[in-house]
């Protein structure tokens, strides 16, 4: 993972918006709207793997760059969902998804090896194989095929579950 190159990380980064906005293609608005019991909604999803309301995931990535081992404690499992984004469309929320995971991709593209090489404290990743102190590089990645991989799945797994 230490020798992963900014360009690779940009292409992960469009590879994963990619797999997931074509896995979203055909969601019309009253199916991204609805849940199976117990499960988030497309819309939630989205709003999930987009980040913070307002702030995305950017200011977080940005952080390794800004402070010296800066701590981020993630709330995971929280998709983000408010007021603002429960009147979006489908589309809308679509809209920023991709334009958030489009900076991402621009950020991580230009990267230098010493820049991909700082690392955070994220508690969270105490017991992951990441440890709690991921490179930028390392969290970048994760945040692509662990993260948005997962929730590609989950998502795949919800069309089934609304028989779209």
């Amino acid at each position: 993972m230490a020798d992963i190159k900014a360009e690779e990380l940009a292409r992960l980064v469009r590879q994963k918006m990619g797999e997931f906005l074509d896995l979203s293609k055909g969601l019309n608005e009253e199916t991204a709207s609805r849940a199976p019991e117990g499960r988030w909604s497309p819309k939630q999803i989205v709003s999930h793997i987009s980040g913070p309301d307002g702030i995305g995931y950017l200011p977080m990535l940005r952080g390794f760059l800004d402070q010296d081992t800066p701590r981020f404690d993630i709330e995971a499992e929280n998709p983000y969902f408010t007021e603002r984004r429960a009147q979006l469309t489908f589309v809308a929320m679509l809209a920023e998804f991709q334009k958030e995971y489009s900076r991402i991709a621009d950020f991580a593209a230009g990267l230098s090896a010493d820049q991909l090489n700082r690392k955070a404290h994220v508690p969270l990743l105490k017991e992951s194989p990441l440890t709690e102190y991921p490179t930028l590089a390392q969290w970048i990645a994760a945040l692509m095929d662990s993260h948005v991989g997962f929730h590609i799945g989950h998502l795949g797994e919800i069309r089934k579950a609304l028989e779209v």
